[in-house]
């Protein structure tokens, strides 16, 4: 048996949904759409894995896409922070 270890890149599995950083309009436009401020958001830490491929910095807001048997799509927005 091998002592290799196999490396899997978290973010080109198929149960990973899709991460996308809103620019500055988009996320204004999320923001005054549901009547909140980014610190209301639920927040996703800097050192989240499905992150890893986004130059994201604290303060951004991430836009998350999953896939969903009864809705086809959802989509959840996070606020990045430190961690």
């Amino acid at each position: 048996m091998s002592s290799e270890k196999k490396v899997m890149k978290i973010t080109n599995h198929i149960f990973q949904p899709k991460h996308e950083i809103l620019s500055k309009n988009e996320a204004q436009e999320i923001l005054k759409q549901y009547n909140t401020k980014p610190s209301q958001l639920p927040y996703i830490m800097l050192s989240d894995k499905g992150l890893e491929d986004l130059d994201v910095r604290p303060g951004d807001i991430i836009k998350i896409t999953r896939k969903s048997p009864t809705a086809g799509q959802s989509v959840y927005y996070r606020y990045v922070v430190e961690g």
